[in-house]
Order: C-alpha cells, then structure tokens, then sequence
C-alpha cells in the first residue's frame, strides 16, 4: 500500500469517531440484557432508553424509535410493516430499499435526479394508503431530493412517506416531514451494525419482534446505540469546510475535463459524481487505488461488481460506465484534494 492512502469514500463508511469508541467501551461494561427483569438487566435498559431519549433530543424528533442493525433492516421493516397497501419507490433509491420494495411501482426522476411531483402524483392511489419510499441524498450523486413538497404530495394522496436519510444524517436537518426515517450509524462516524427507523406513531406500523416495544426482533446491542448517538453528538462542525473543499475539488476537475452529474441540482456538501471522458469507471478506480487514493464508482452495496449504476441510468446519464464517486469527510485536507487532483490529471492523460 502506497505512504500516507488517502480516503476519499466516506459515503460508503466513515471512521469511527474518539467518541463513539469510547462510548462504546463504556457501553461494553453495562454488560446485561435489556430486556431482563433484574437490576443489572434493569440498568442496560436505563442506559438504552437513555441513549433513545439523547436520539431523539438531537434530531428534534418528537415520535417514536425503533433500534435496529442498520439502515438496510431499518428499510426492510418500514416497507414490510408499513401498514400501507400500494408501495411506491423512487427509481434512485439505495439497492436495499429496492429489494425490500420487490416489484414495487417506480416513481420516475428527471435528468437532475430529482422525483418527477408530476408523475407521482399520477401514481398515488388514495384507496390504497400509498407507501412512498424517497432518500434524502443520493448516495452516487449527493442529490438531495425535496423532502417537504414530496411529503405534502404523498399527504395529500392520505399517504405515508419513508425517506432514507441514511446519508443526510448529521449533515442536513432530519426531514421533519416524513412519518418514516432511516438512519445508519456508520455514515456519520458511528460504529457499523446499528441504525434506526424513526417512526412518527407506531399505528404506521405493524408489531414484528420481541425487542423494541415489540417492532423488532433481536436483543437491542447497547453499546453500539451508545456509539452512535455519541456520534451524532459529536456535531457537524466541519461541514463548512468539507463544503469549501468540494468546490475546489469541482473546480479544479472542470478546468481539467470533467463532467460533473447533476450540477444545477441540490447537492449534498461532501458528495460529487465525476465523469472523466473516454476513460472507464474501473480503470480510474484502479490507477487511483494504485495511487492510494480510495474513491468509488456509486454505491459499496453494489459497486463491487462494477455494474451500470441503475442511479445514472434512471437520470438517463449517456456515460454511467466513466463516472466516479468522490466522498468528503470531517479529515480530508487540502493537501489531499490536491493529490486526487493531481492523480486525475495523469490518468486523463
């Protein structure tokens, strides 16, 4: 591995925080299940419902939450349980929230990778309490959709939306609006294998555990729940400057032939696709690999088999195969934006 590897794929995962670790430490010593009726079992609870309590305090979010191993069972139990008849899901939603939806009817996106209001509003069908599943950010594109006039939308049809924030989350305020919200911890610093579905009332969803009021199977991992509110406590301070650094990156990459996907759109301050003209998505990740530069080509769920990205496809993108995913964390520096600038320019030749 080359000296010093620079990480530029924080919107697959993130570093875990000073913090989250030692919360979790903490956490591994209240050692008890949650759910027992002794007094050590009694004080895990405390601490869990604790850590719920802190949750909900910092995201300003005033129903309920249910615990779970991470945004993709989150997603799963929202749109299994949804008490909800017609499911409907953008066509640019994550790979997990388009298995958990099957055969679901597609809400079409516009070459910006924005929800068509349009066309959605066509596919509502009020008789059957529509399920709208729409992200908050793309997690390709950093498009971030409009969360409010999709919800007044999917409301007005009598039905319920879910919006995966999975990549919003500690970055953008949580979509107040949703009765449904998805979160995963190891997007913002916290420990992988926890998350959780944020839900307004639990009469949205239907009873499917033992654990968790009874909406989720499987004992409640304390520690990781402690890991990753203390995450999330840890603040978004550095937004600013990840912001600065992803416009000098854009800038820099115009001036050297890039092509940037969903420019004139809403976009997430630490996510960016970039195309580089003539060379392929699997060629640029292994001279930049091979530079020590971690970047993407979409998605870690499913950029693993360098597939076409369904994402850039639905946008109708003529070059899906020569883009690449640059994710901008609290710890990238200007010396390593200008590196990956630098990288760039030998590949493109």
């Amino acid at each position: 591995m080359p000296a010093n590897p620079i990480y530029l794929d924080h919107a697959a995962t993130t570093p875990l925080l000073p913090e989250a670790l030692a919360a979790m430490q903490e956490g591994w010593r209240v050692w008890a299940n949650p759910s027992s009726p002794h007094a050590a079992g009694r004080a895990a609870r405390a601490a869990l419902e604790g850590a719920r309590a802190r949750l909900k305090a910092l995201l300003g979010w005033h129903g309920e939450v249910i615990f779970t191993s991470g945004a993709s069972e989150a997603l799963a139990l929202g749109i299994a349980r949804a008490k909800c008849g017609q499911v409907l899901v953008s066509a640019v939603e994550h790979d997990a929230a388009l298995r958990a939806a099957g055969d679901a009817q597609r809400l079409e996106v516009g070459a910006d990778g924005l929800v068509n209001l349009k066309c959605t509003k066509m596919h509502l069908n009020d008789t059957k309490r529509p399920l709208a599943v729409v992200q908050q950010v793309n997690s390709e594109t950093g498009v971030v959709q409009n969360i409010t006039e999709i919800a007044q939308v999917v409301h007005a049809a009598g039905g319920v939306l879910l919006c995966d924030a999975a990549q919003g989350a500690a970055k953008l305020e949580i979509p107040a609006e949703a009765d449904m919200v998805v979160l995963s911890a190891h997007k913002f610093g916290g420990p992988v294998g926890v998350g959780a579905l944020l839900v307004r009332d639990y009469a949205l969803v239907e009873p499917s555990g033992g654990q968790e009021r009874g909406y989720r199977g499987g004992t409640e991992s304390l520690p990781l729940v402690l890991g990753m509110v203390a995450a999330l406590e840890a603040g978004s301070g550095w937004l600013k400057s990840a912001s600065a650094l992803r416009e000098s990156l854009t800038a820099q990459l115009i001036e050297n032939g890039a092509e940037i996907v969903a420019a004139e759109a809403p976009r997430c301050p630490t996510i960016a696709a970039y195309r580089m003209p003539g060379k392929s998505s699997a060629a640029q990740l292994i001279r930049f690999d091979g530079a020590g530069i971690a970047v993407s080509a979409g998605s870690a769920c499913s950029s693993g088999s360098l597939k076409a990205s369904h994402v850039l496809t639905a946008m109708g993108y003529a070059h899906p195969g020569e883009v690449i995913r640059v994710s901008i964390g609290r710890e990238t520096t200007e010396a390593e934006i200008a590196r990956f600038v630098d990288v760039w320019k030998e590949i493109r030749g």
